[in-house]
């Protein structure tokens, strides 16, 4: 038994001394783009401090955890400091590209909200929240997860600036937002997120979203030229070309015969297999050679009123369990939402202005990497000890 107790301890010590050292590999990345030693091991202080277990991870709790007589240091690497979000954002999807970079790689991408008082917040305003379920005083982030066979988490982020807020000079300059920053629609920061991801040469077979992305035309005719394969959620009324003749896709859908649906699974849940009817309709749509398009849609085994629809693009010859495959990935960025938000502090920051959001917001993504990555290494190791 004290063997067993030795060689327990033993490998529990081995496990500290490379979850550190995987950190501190990790913060070595980031380093060179704070240029001041101070700021390089602030840094590194925060992210401790988010992957900690301390409850809150705002200024006041962050520098309890670190032994520091008040939060003015974590402010000012936030507020101050001389760094830049973007650059440590790029660092980020490199090191999400060498662990986790597959050819089944998917892009999912999806809004979150964060609610907030009063009227100083960057971005803040009554708007609906998902996060809510309603209309509530909030920011809108809009995030990108990169999900493969290796594993998944977030590479991109942009806060939606409300057209009242884009519009607002005052309210603008008080919160520091750029002279460059205009209005932009949720969809169109989508693009630009997926865009510099696809230009930085993460592989992505395919690209997913909810009814917000695949109902602009302008998101879908984008990734179309640039030959991007996608399934997309659209509304129940999303109007479809066909035969000259526009139809909605439920009406569309719902003339198809009973031996077209079948059961699959769009994943594995809490509960097991995610299991629903599904039915597809290929599109007489003249595309880049080699490439196709479907409506796809999705029907409750339980009640066969509650339908979901998807507009699909890529290679001819996919089958119809392999857009299923790729529709269950939307899953993974709520997953990702809720594991940000209870382990590394997403959704906890108290900071007001737009640079201080983006440096939060990007450096807790990077703490929730390296979680993703750490765990996949034990895994890995898990399967070679079988």
């Amino acid at each position: 038994m004290e063997e067993i107790a030795v060689e327990d301890t033993e490998s529990r010590q081995e496990e500290v001394a490379a979850w550190w050292e995987g950190l501190n590999t990790l913060h070595e990345r980031i380093a060179p783009r704070f240029k001041r030693a101070e700021v390089r091991q602030r840094a590194r202080h925060y992210l401790i401090g988010l992957l900690s277990n301390v409850e809150r991870k705002n200024g006041w709790q962050l520098a309890e955890q670190l032994g520091e007589r008040g939060p003015q240091g974590v402010q000012r690497l936030l507020n101050a400091a001389c760094w830049e979000a973007d650059e440590v954002r790029d660092d980020l999807r490199l090191y999400v590209m060498e662990h986790f970079g597959e050819t089944d790689g998917v892009l999912i991408i999806d809004e979150t909200g964060f609610l907030k008082k009063g009227t100083k917040s960057v971005g803040v305003q009554r708007q609906y929240s998902g996060t809510a379920g309603r209309i509530e005083n909030s920011q809108i982030g809009v995030f990108l997860v990169y999900a493969s066979s290796e594993g998944h988490t977030f590479v991109d982020r942009e806060l939606y600036l409300p057209k009242e807020w884009a519009a607002d000079k005052e309210r603008r300059e008080e919160a520091g937002v750029p002279p460059e920053i205009a209005f932009a629609t949720k969809t169109q920061l989508a693009r630009r997120m997926i865009e510099r991801t696809l230009q930085a040469g993460l592989s992505v077979a395919w690209v997913t979203g909810d009814e917000i992305y695949g109902n602009s035309g302008h998101l879908r005719g984008a990734l179309e030229q640039a030959n991007q394969s996608y399934v997309m959620a659209v509304s129940a009324t999303h109007s479809i070309w066909r035969d000259a003749q526009a139809e909605q896709a439920k009406s569309m859908m719902a003339s198809l015969p009973l031996a077209a649906w079948q059961c699959l699974s769009a994943g594995d849940g809490s509960q097991g297999p995610r299991l629903y009817n599904w039915a597809w309709v290929q599109l007489p749509y003249e595309s880049v050679e080699g490439m196709s398009s479907w409506v796809v849609a999705r029907r409750s085994l339980s009640d066969p009123t509650e339908l979901a629809y998807y507009r699909a693009f890529g290679p001819t010859g996919t089958s119809l369990p392999t857009l299923v495959r790729i529709a269950g990935q939307r899953w993974t960025i709520e997953e990702g939402f809720e594991s940000t938000k209870s382990l590394v502090g997403l959704d906890q920051y108290e900071v007001r202005k737009w640079l201080a959001w983006y440096r939060h917001i990007t450096l807790v993504l990077v703490a929730h990497a390296y979680l993703a990555v750490t765990r996949q290494v034990a895994h890995a190791q898990e399967q070679q000890k079988k």
